[in-house]
């Protein structure tokens, strides 16, 4: 049989997508610097938008969406689901105090958890069919070891968080553990250390949120479109940020209410939200930065 009439089987579909990552990761260093021609040239020129802009890329994300509604909640369903995981093991664990930090967290995460809604939003772009498969289509593309690299620092990014959250709690209503839910909220919401962990912790939390925009707005969607290294991505991203204050701060907020909207009720909210805000990014990339 020729093999263009081969239907490959899933094992052997596995099989070639680990292959792709394999070449990638092998190749990581070299797609963390960049292509030398392009790291010897100017950073990617950076538009100024307006927080109307955020409108029209909030409606192109949710436009993606609707496209492929049943692919990508399939695809996202794994989001929820990893986060209903980890409230289990607060809750098994006494780790009631970090739910919030492990909730919160999400938005630390997820610009590289959101990597493969970019590749559907890019190829629905250049009108390009697609299906929930093609999300992993990034493992084929040439800058797969930056972006790896760039989810390992956001990684470690969101566990330094939870040091500090806990840290945090430590400092004010602990060291010992809540002797229940219950009780955890009341001395919360009732006691002078309670209301000193929100203060303090949601001001850190911001300081955390403010670094990772910063440095992922726009890294994730650059890398996968352009083969111009991680620095270059993550220097373009903090120029898109400083050159729109306003809007990326909208841009922010959005995502930390979109995110906490989305976790009511058990997180399941976050089926719709993810992918929307995900497909969103992808059009504010193409907004911000000039192709």
């Amino acid at each position: 049989m020729a093999a263009s009439d081969h239907i490959r089987n899933p094992i052997e579909w596995s099989a070639d997508q680990i292959k792709n990552a394999s070449l990638a990761v092998a190749h990581a260093g070299q797609h963390v610097r960049g292509d030398e021609v392009v790291r010897s040239t100017a950073l990617p020129e950076v538009r100024r938008i307006t927080v109307a802009d955020l409108k029209d890329v909030l409606a192109k994300g949710l436009d993606d969406f609707m496209a492929y509604r049943t692919d990508v909640i399939f695809v996202c369903l794994i989001y929820p689901i990893a986060g209903l995981i980890l409230w289990r093991l607060a809750f098994g664990y006494e780790m009631v105090p970090l739910l919030f930090p492990l909730a919160s967290g999400f938005a630390l995460i997820g610009p590289a958890a959101a990597v493969g809604l970019y590749e559907i939003s890019r190829r629905h772009e250049q009108g390009l069919e697609s299906t929930w498969a093609d999300a992993f289509g990034v493992v084929r593309s040439p800058a797969l070891g930056a972006m790896i690299v760039l989810a390992l620092i956001l990684l470690g990014i969101f566990l330094l968080w939870l040091v500090v959250a806990n840290t945090i709690y430590l400092a004010t209503l602990g060291p010992e553990a809540p002797a229940s839910l219950s009780s955890f909220f009341h001395d919360v919401f009732t006691a002078r250390e309670g209301w000193a962990l929100m203060i303090i912790g949601v001001g850190v939390g911001f300081l955390f949120a403010l670094l990772v925009l910063m440095i992922s707005v726009v890294s994730f969607p650059l890398l996968l479109d352009r083969d111009v290294g991680l620095w270059t991505a993550m220097a373009t991203s903090i120029r898109a940020v400083v050159t729109n204050p306003v809007p990326m701060a909208a841009w922010g907020l959005i995502v930390a209410l979109g995110l906490v909207l989305g976790s009511i009720p058990a997180l399941l909210g976050l089926i719709i939200v993810l992918p929307v805000l995900g497909h969103a990014t992808w059009h504010l990339y193409r907004k911000v930065v000039v192709s």
